[in-house]
């Protein structure tokens, strides 16, 4: 069982990650368009870190999360975490996003609602938005290739199975910018969904080679379930042996299938393109497979674009929940997190 419209996401990830003949052919055949990506990007570093262009302050105490690779690294799920671990501390987090895809809006709306949640690309605008509705500090989800704002902490995220894929910027493979741009992070955190522990050690180690930042390393994996409807929890042992329709629209959508297949479930897939948004024929196909599995399984960012949508007579699916479960680095990087609110504010 196939998604309706994944062709292309498919074809995608065939030519980032596939190890036979023809995906490699392909991948050589864009290598020069890959060169002149990595050519513009390490020019415009250069401008910013020469000071021909400037970086602006954000005007709150701020903290930028991104990636090097194009999706799939858990920046969304980090920075979530961290906008809770300042609602913890009394602060009221501006999450700050460029604005694409309704799903990440409705993802930190739901996940952190004392936040104040800012879709605009305009990432100086949207802080001061952000101010005039109250927040005490910012939290930039998919900001590390914005020179032109200066955040307090900049932060990486890279996960370990980004790098069995193609090392090739954009299109031949799926890096924004070469591994060398983890040089200007304040701090690395590597996670991993279905790589295995050595693996992300040994892409800790990797980077380290890289930058002078703390490596810090996090396993984001499926805690349970909930209805998507209902909220009713259960626990992963409920999918062991049943027949499981595996749905999602995300970048990565090979670790959610490989977490579900863990479960011990016998499953079928269906995948759409990373933001899609799902009309009404998508929902008759969902609800259809519905019927005829045990189960239909979709991960947390699809879930906030079906849940008023899904229909009252058909059974409702399991949303996998992530949990960010620390296995290095965690002490450190919480207390960097604290300095930005304890320290002095400039006026």
């Amino acid at each position: 069982m196939t998604g309706r419209r994944g062709d292309g996401h498919r074809l995608i990830r065939w030519l980032w990650t596939g190890n036979g003949v023809p995906a490699k052919l392909a991948r050589g055949a864009l290598v020069p368009l890959s060169g002149l990506w990595q050519a513009a990007a390490a020019v415009r570093n250069a401008a910013f870190d020469a000071g021909v262009l400037r970086a602006t302050s954000l005007g709150l105490p701020s903290v930028a999360v991104g990636n090097l690779t194009v999706g799939g690294s858990g920046k969304t799920p980090v920075a979530r975490w961290i906008a809770q671990r300042y609602v913890e501390m009394g602060q009221i987090p501006g999450i700050l996003l460029r604005g694409y895809g309704r799903d990440e809006v409705l993802l930190h709306q739901r996940g952190v609602p004392q936040a104040v949640v800012v879709a605009n690309p305009d990432r100086g605008a949207a802080a001061r938005q952000a101010a005039e509705r109250g927040a005490t500090i910012l939290v930039l989800d998919d900001a590390y290739q914005r020179r032109d704002v200066q955040p307090d902490l900049n932060v990486l995220v890279v996960s370990a199975e980004a790098l069995h894929a193609s090392r090739w910027c954009l299109p031949a493979g799926p890096w924004r910018e070469p591994l060398k741009g983890a040089a200007r992070a304040d701090f690395v955190l590597v996670t991993r969904k279905r790589a295995g522990q050595d693996a992300a050690e040994a892409a800790a180690a990797e980077i380290g080679r890289w930058t002078n930042a703390p490596v810090a390393r996090i396993h984001l994996g499926v805690a349970g379930y909930h209805g998507l409807v209902s909220g009713r929890p259960s626990a992963p042992s409920i999918l062991d042996g049943a027949r499981v329709v595996a749905a999602a629209a995300i970048a990565d959508p090979g670790s959610f299938i490989a977490q579900t297949k863990a479960t011990g479930a016998q499953v079928q897939v269906a995948t759409w393109p990373d933001h899609h948004e799902f009309d009404d024929a998508d929902i008759a196909w969902l609800a259809r497979a519905r019927r005829k599995a045990d189960h239909l399984v979709v991960t947390e960012k699809d879930a906030v674009k079906l849940a008023d949508r899904w229909p009252a007579s058909v059974p409702e699916p399991l949303v996998a929940i992530l949990a960010v479960e620390w296995e290095a680095g965690e002490t450190a990087f919480r207390q960097r997190l604290g300095a930005l609110v304890s320290r002095p504010q400039l006026m």
